[in-house]
């Protein structure tokens, strides 16, 4: 790699949406056979760059080029077409097909009138091979686990020629071992001349993989530097725009009574097969219990079954001295529970719904939100208002739909209708999940005030560094 073999170049990029300036005169470059690792805070800009740079989005002004030719880049097909590969965050497989099945989908190889799906597989078989991403090209994609989905979707876009792969958060839902083959991955495709741009927050992955570093704060760029020039405190810095504290601040704990008790507990999974097997412990106000284990054991059927989201199959639970098994979520909040799940898409907001609507979803009912069945406007524009300054949800409005905010700023949503209520158990599902290090370390001051306010806190992470810190038991 030198410095003058650029085959990917975004000059002066600008970027509007209503009320948002994303991408504001960015310059960004790609050499031949690196790893350009880009980071920045969650609504930083480097969605909307990379979504430019694929096709995704246009740009208001500015200047793409590929292999030195200035290039407009319409939609993805042009950006496949030029050599450009992206793998989402969030996998674009389907389940029910075969690896070949999806990566042939929309470059289908016909043969006589019909798919070729032999002679795809045996392509797809000596590609996968070569590059060392080894993976059963007619095994159901559903039925593989995360760390080869990921391959799927690298293969993928191998197969139709990309030599410009865009990785976004590749690690987000990685084991550590996962995490460690990924990286291996990428430098074995960068030494055969593939060059990648590495989207993430995570600073120690950015320091181990990156042959260069451009930051990103506030739709601008920060600064390009590497590995060498640099350390986790800087870079953490030049995220957030002042010092960031790495590590958690908290005293001792001053455990008190138990305010949940599970005694026995049993649980299935969505295919009927018993995946908490008659587990045991207690919480205590005023102390953090953390759950540590790699993903898919169990963790999130246990934290359903106790927030009411899934019935268990065995065991009692118990929460401030009465017995709760089963019952409904709305109940469990009703007697001073605080969840913020693991997919806060999913299980903690509604999309379509404002900022403003989100912040009431846990008590929109009750005076001075709900008064006699109607809805009190006022009172919800004040409350979101409030929350908005104290959580520092960065948003344009509290009446924009929650989707259009970035990750970490829907994790503050939740975390301030959750934590802002009176709540005396508070169960954390993968709290920083994708988060920033400014975002996290505002989680993290969240929980540790919460317990040192006397609540009990259930913590599930599978971030090792998350659990030792947080952890009193």
């Amino acid at each position: 790699m030198t410095e003058t073999n650029i085959i990917l170049e975004a000059k002066g990029i600008t970027k509007n949406f209503p009320g948002v300036l994303a991408n504001d005169n960015v310059n960004f470059d790609l050499r031949q056979g690196e790893i350009h690792a880009l980071l920045g805070e969650n609504g930083a800009g480097k969605t909307t760059l990379m979504n430019i740079i694929y096709g995704l989005y246009r740009p208001d002004s500015g200047e793409m080029r590929v292999d030195g030719k200035p290039v407009i880049i319409h939609s993805a097909k042009d950006s496949i077409a030029l050599g450009i590969g992206m793998v989402h965050q969030h996998f674009m497989l389907i389940p029910v097909f075969t690896v070949a099945e999806n990566i042939m989908l929309g470059d289908e190889t016909v043969k006589r009138g019909v798919l070729d799906r032999k002679g795809v597989a045996a392509k797809v078989a000596a590609l996968s091979h070569q590059y060392g991403l080894d993976v059963d090209s007619l095994a159901l994609v559903g039925q593989l686990p995360v760390g080869l989905q990921q391959r799927v979707e690298i293969v993928k876009t191998l197969y139709r020629d990309a030599h410009i792969l865009i990785l976004d958060e590749p690690t987000a839902v990685l084991t550590p071992q996962e995490a460690d083959d990924l990286f291996r991955i990428m430098r074995e495709l960068a030494g055969r001349g593939v060059s990648i741009i590495f989207i993430t927050h995570k600073l120690k992955e950015v320091l181990a993989v990156a042959d260069r570093i451009t930051v990103m704060r506030g739709g601008h760029v920060v600064n390009t530097v590497t590995p060498a020039e640099t350390d986790e405190p800087r870079l953490a810095s030049m995220m957030v725009g002042r010092q960031v504290i790495l590590t958690v601040e908290k005293g001792a704990s001053e455990p008190k009574e138990k305010a949940l008790e599970v005694k026995d507990f049993k649980v299935n999974s969505q295919r009927g097969l018993e995946t908490v097997h008659g587990i045991s412990f207690d919480v205590r106000g005023g102390e953090i219990l953390g759950i540590a284990g790699v993903q898919g054991n169990g963790q999130t059927e246990l934290v359903e079954a106790l927030t009411g989201l899934r019935a268990p199959t065995g065991g009692a639970v118990h929460f401030d001295g009465q017995e709760v098994t089963g019952s409904m979520p709305r109940a469990m909040t009703e007697i001073g529970l605080a969840h913020i799940p693991e997919d806060r898409q999913r299980h903690g907001l509604v999309l379509s719904y404002t900022v403003a609507d989100n912040m009431v979803l846990c008590d929109y009912y009750h005076p001075p939100f709900g008064v006699r069945g109607i809805i009190q406007q006022t009172a919800l524009d004040e409350n979101a208002r409030r929350l908005i300054q104290a959580y520092d949800v960065r948003t344009p409005s509290p009446y924009v739909p929650v989707s259009k905010l970035s990750g970490g700023n829907q994790q503050k949503v939740i975390v301030a209708r959750e934590l802002s209520r009176p709540v005396k158990l508070v169960i954390a599902n993968q709290p920083t999940r994708g988060l920033d290090v400014g975002s996290i370390e505002y989680i993290h001051s969240v929980i540790v005030k919460m317990r040192d306010n006397g609540a009990a806190v259930l913590l599930v992470s599978a971030e090792l560094d998350e659990i030792m810190a947080l952890s009193d038991r």
